[in-house]
């Protein structure tokens, strides 16, 4: 039996006039999962979390939030029930005090969980009788946050939840989201282009680019199955293929042979032994090393 998934993309497209956000984009999201979404600026990333919320219909595909079409406007309604959002903006009503907005919020939605809610003003240090529009960006970074965790909601959808932030406060939130997904049982789908961040917290991910997944799965899978394999040789090295699935890219310089691999690293040794190197060596590679690996131009 495959896992439940919280986030389901088929073949997703987006549009606008000539310019191609999406370009067929395969996403699946394990319920339960810390889902980090990754991609350079412009690859789509904050495109998919408008169409994901019904904020923006889709060009073509189908996107399906918590076994919802979102595309759907009776179903789009559903999904905003159950599902919270974050902008990277952190878009707050800045006349009120954090104690008003807080109220505020809370009446919107029934499943509010007032025990979450002293949890985190007492965390984050937001006291009630604070104007939002004097908090500093990261006091206001952790209310939009805190606001959205209080919901009840079964999935959180955050775009560059940490933007802006100084590495303290940064921390301070991520943390909070992995020892609040831990012990709710919420999905957490969260866009960013901070590598390490998303490596520090994420069990899941995938690299967007151009509009497309480049790739994608497990962390600890990608993390076990990437390799690098440079190959030496005594003259130039040749311009060689591998007919070994997994092969993601190859690069020659001079007498070295560069081959990153997502599976098969031992078959692509094994032709790479045929060629009569002077050396061949394997190493693990990073998410940072992956990421600009499928991102390359």
């Amino acid at each position: 039996m495959t896992d439940p998934l919280a986030i389901e993309t088929t073949a997703l497209r987006k549009t606008y006039e000539s310019i191609e956000a999406l370009r067929g984009l395969d996403l699946r999201v394990p319920a339960g999962s810390i889902f980090g979404f990754l991609g350079k600026n412009g690859a789509g990333k904050t495109t998919t979390i408008k169409l994901l919320l019904g904020l923006a219909r889709p060009t073509g595909g189908e996107a399906r939030v918590l076994g919802l079409n979102a595309a759907d406007l009776a179903a789009n309604v559903a999904i905003r029930q159950r599902a919270a959002f974050v902008s990277e903006d952190k878009d707050l009503v800045d006349y009120m005090t954090v104690d008003e907005i807080v109220r505020f919020t809370a009446s919107f939605f029934p499943r509010w969980r007032r025990d979450l809610e002293e949890k985190y003003r007492s965390k984050f240090d937001l006291r009630g009788g604070q104007r939002v529009k004097t908090l500093s960006r990261g006091a206001r970074s952790k209310l939009a946050l805190a606001l959205a965790l209080c919901r009840g909601a079964e999935l959180l959808l955050l775009d560059e939840p940490t933007s802006g932030l100084d590495p303290a406060a940064a921390e301070e939130v991520l943390q909070s989201l992995v020892t609040h997904a831990a012990g709710e049982e919420q999905t957490i789908f969260f866009s960013s282009h901070q590598l390490a961040e998303v490596d520090q917290i994420a069990d899941h991910i995938a690299i967007v680019d151009r509009g497309r997944t480049a790739i994608g799965g497990s962390l600890d899978d990608l993390r076990a199955a990437f390799r690098r394999i440079q190959v030496v040789f005594d003259g130039d090295a040749p311009d060689a293929t591998f007919r070994t699935a997994g092969v993601q890219r190859i690069h020659r310089t001079g007498r070295i042979l560069t081959v990153l691999a997502s599976t098969g690293a031992d078959a692509i040794v094994g032709e790479a032994r045929a060629l009569d190197p002077v050396s061949i060596d394997v190493t693990r590679v990073t998410l940072k090393e992956i990421f600009l690996e499928v991102t390359h131009d």
